[in-house]
């Protein structure tokens, strides 16, 4: 405790006597006062002409240098809306995401009455998510008794989303809601969905070729999504070709959007040459960035680094590119990223590849980049990365870069991950050499919140000069 406030006492001693160095430069030498200007005599002024006899004045035309700063003001005023366009969008997107799941999530715990609410929210702002919204509504309505409204949101469906790839189910459910007509309905027990979860399980062991037709039945029908996406769980299992075929049919959007996901992580997952095969052919036919994003993380779960290296290369667009280079480095694509960095000129794009180069451990590609790019900021991103690696990685190479830097910024982010590091020895030694003052008080307030030999050592030798 006492080391402790003698640190923070000989920090606050040095930051004052830097301070007063400062304050103690030779001020500059007084001006002589100049002369007055001299004021031109009064004139009169002439008689005031009657407001009558004024003809109006013509418009004046607008000054060129007026035209410019409006046209600027609108153009910037435009880029602010539409950037504050885009944040609540995607705003509303991660708000209907998180309700969509919440519903799907009370729908397996039979709590029908908080699922309504929930797709309530989604449906209101009709956002990407609101025709599976409206389908999960409907199912719970009538899970919950409510067949009427269940069916009032079947053609509410139908008549806003015309194209949905929910249609299917939701004729199915229909169709089974009327047959129901004046019987009444209850939910369904958790015991009869287990035991039919327990006969899947046991047909496509037992008979793979006879369950994938029932399978494919229970996909299209209006069954819980726990059982469907388990119907799913079970295809990915089997190795028979019918099962692959179905569960690839699912992936390329066969069926509703949920379920496509599901079928291609669970590809991923199970991996083996068909299902890579599979994913990357659903690639190249989908046009659905989400999907695509889905198929990236099932090519890294599957450890697929050749199908991620040819996105990675020739994806024109640059949110999937990012995403693919950011999971290249987790399937050993170390030497793809080096010489991916080269051939890039983006700097968004870069700043992904200096990542995954940190993800892969790739401590002697980022030095480099930290003493050889050009670019300012993406030197910093490697000198922070490199920082966060360690210091018997990257110590020493981060305190020879130091004297070799130019660029304020990036001095002060070398001493932030020298000090990451817990690097005194290093942090000494340039406080030693350097001679701003502001940027050695920044390396002396880090040593004296360091618990070092080396720092306490030189804080007192400070305190002895």
């Amino acid at each position: 405790m006492i080391r402790m406030h003698s640190f923070q006492l000989i920090s606050t001693m040095l930051v004052a006597s830097c301070t007063v160095a400062l304050s103690q430069q030779p001020p500059e030498p007084p001006q002589p006062p100049q002369p007055l200007p001299r004021v031109a005599p009064r004139v009169p002024m002439p008689p005031a002409v009657p407001m009558a006899a004024l003809a109006p004045m013509p418009p004046l035309p607008p000054d060129f240098a007026d035209l410019a700063l409006l046209a600027f003001q609108d153009t910037r005023d435009g880029r602010d809306a539409a950037r504050r366009a885009r944040d609540l969008s995607r705003q509303q997107q991660d708000r209907d995401e998180r309700y969509y799941r919440a519903g799907k999530s009370y729908l397996d715990r039979k709590e029908y009455d908080k699922a309504i609410d929930a797709f309530n929210r989604v449906t209101e702002n009709k956002g990407s998510r609101a025709d599976g919204a409206y389908y999960w509504r409907a199912y719970a309505q009538n899970k919950a008794g409510r067949r009427d409204d269940a069916l009032a949101s079947l053609t509410e469906l139908q008549n806003n989303y015309a194209s949905s790839r929910w249609l299917d189910d939701a004729k199915a459910l229909q169709v089974e809601i009327r047959q129901q007509a004046g019987q009444p309905v209850s939910p369904e027990s958790a015991t009869d969905e287990d035991l039919k979860l327990l006969a899947l399980q046991s047909l496509v062991n037992t008979d793979p070729e006879r369950s994938v037709p029932m399978l494919e039945k229970l996909l299209k029908s209006s069954n819980s999504p726990r059982l469907k996406e388990r119907a799913l769980f079970v295809l990915a299992q089997s190795r028979s070709e019918k099962s692959r075929a179905l569960l690839t049919e699912v992936a390329k959007g066969g069926s509703n959007p949920d379920l496509q996901i599901k079928a291609i992580e669970y590809l991923g997952v199970y991996g083996g040459r068909d299902n890579v095969q599979a994913l990357a052919d659903v690639y190249k036919s989908s046009n659905d960035v989400s999907v695509k994003q889905t198929i990236l993380n099932s090519f890294m779960v599957s450890g697929n680094r050749d199908n991620l290296l040819a996105v990675a290369k020739s994806e024109t667009n640059t949110e999937l590119k990012v995403h693919a280079i950011r999971l290249l480095g987790n399937v050993g694509g170390q030497a793809d990223l080096a010489q991916l960095y080269s051939n890039e000129s983006a700097p968004e794009v870069k700043r992904a590849i200096i990542q995954g180069l940190f993800v892969a451990g790739q401590a002697d590609k980022l030095v480099d980049l930290a003493k050889n790019e050009k670019d300012a900021g993406l030197r910093h991103q490697a000198i922070q990365q490199l920082g966060v690696m360690g210091r018997s990685k990257t110590g020493t190479a981060l305190a020879g870069m130091y004297a070799q830097e130019t660029d304020p910024d990036n001095k002060k982010a070398i001493i932030s991950a020298l000090f990451v590091q817990g690097n005194a020895a290093a942090l000494v030694e340039i406080a030693r050499k350097e001679s701003d003052v502001n940027m050695k008080k920044d390396v002396v307030q880090k040593l004296s919140l360091m618990h070092s030999k080396e720092a306490s050592d030189y804080l007192m030798e400070l305190l002895a000069k």
